[in-house]
């Protein structure tokens, strides 16, 4: 018998073939979350399972599990993922590191434009029938001549530093460690402080893991070093940002805008996570604009994350090391395809 592989969401037709040429394949046909109770009901016989962003792995999940061997994110952020204790029982974990960059990268700059130019805004008053031609209203920011500040200059904030670098922009960064000078040339970076950065920039855009250093890294404290009338663009974590401070700051008129992708709501190993987007927030239509987490929801892209994902599984399950492994379990019981 062929082991078993559950897919936790829906992919496309090609990756389940894939993978249903090493093992028995049960998968999610719909386009909704499952509840954590079926996934382990699916998963309680499975040799390897495909996760993605709403999953979580603990303990708990891996004592009800007791085949598995081998979990293959469709992702590059982990931390919903307990993989030391996958390490422990001997189960590899792999990843897709570098397929979202680009597209998320490109959203980002996409929510800023939407954002600082009242596009949304524009859209609803065309098509409520409001629109009677040319009126001195909705005026918003250009970037020319603005500064934009980036916190963390991983893949995307390298990549967004990239793509805005002709818009005639001043582009400063904050990070641990500083890019090479050839790039900071090139794209007319500099390098600050997180204080200078946040006291200096038009438009401020986080773009950090999750971690418990940034944890809330843009809250009361770090809006109000902010300049006023700032723009804050969230692409990141829903959590390195405290979605009611940046409320509180759109209400005080602090802040001119918040855009975001991502929500704390999202942060599923949170004990304390929101139970939704706060409606403050979500009533707020003149200053915010929000996009369902579609970072790498780029049709080409999420094939390939998924294809990546699956061919992780099919290495493990022919007894290889899988080439998006992140771990080294302690001694590995590696399930044969076919056996």
């Amino acid at each position: 018998m062929k082991p078993q592989v559950v897919v936790t969401h829906w992919v496309h037709p090609e990756i389940l073939e894939l993978l249903e040429s090493v093992a028995e394949v049960i998968p999610n046909n719909t386009r909704d979350t499952l509840s954590r109770e079926e996934v382990l009901s699916r998963a309680k016989n499975a040799a390897a399972i495909m996760v993605f962003m709403p999953d979580s792995i603990d303990e708990d999940f891996l004592n009800a599990c007791p085949k598995l061997r081998m979990v293959g994110a469709a992702l590059k952020g982990y931390d919903n993922f307990d993989v030391e204790a996958c390490t422990r029982r001997g189960i590899w974990f792999s990843i897709v590191p570098d397929l979202l960059t680009i597209p998320t990268a490109e959203l980002t700059i996409g929510l800023l434009l939407g954002l600082t130019r009242h596009m949304l805004e524009g859209d609803r008053r065309i098509r409520t029938g409001q629109f009677q031609g040319w009126r001195p209203e909705l005026y918003g920011a250009g970037l020319t001549g603005q500064t934009l500040g980036i916190i963390g200059m991983g893949a995307v904030g390298t990549a967004i530093a990239k793509r805005l670098a002709g818009f005639d922009m001043r582009l400063v960064y904050c990070d641990s460690v500083a890019l090479d000078s050839a790039r900071e040339q090139a794209w007319g970076l500099e390098r600050v402080s997180l204080d200078a950065l946040l006291q200096e920039s038009d438009f401020v855009v986080p773009m950090l893991p999750m971690t418990p250093e940034t944890f809330h890294l843009i809250n009361d404290d770090s809006i109000a070093r902010m300049k006023r009338g700032a723009y804050l663009i969230n692409a990141c974590r829903g959590s390195v940002v405290d979605e009611q401070a940046v409320s509180t700051a759109l209400k005080a008129g602090h802040l001119s805008g918040y855009a975001a992708d991502v929500y704390e709501m999202e942060e599923w190993r949170r004990a304390d996570r929101p139970a939704g987007i706060p409606q403050s927030l979500l009533v707020n239509q003149a200053q915010t604009l929000f996009t369902p987490h579609l970072g790498s929801a780029v049709k080409e892209v999420r094939l390939e994350i998924e294809r990546q994902a699956a061919l992780n599984i099919v290495q493990a399950l022919s007894g290889q090391r899988p080439v998006g492994a992140i771990n080294n379990p302690v001694e590995p019981t590696l399930v044969t395809a076919g056996c």
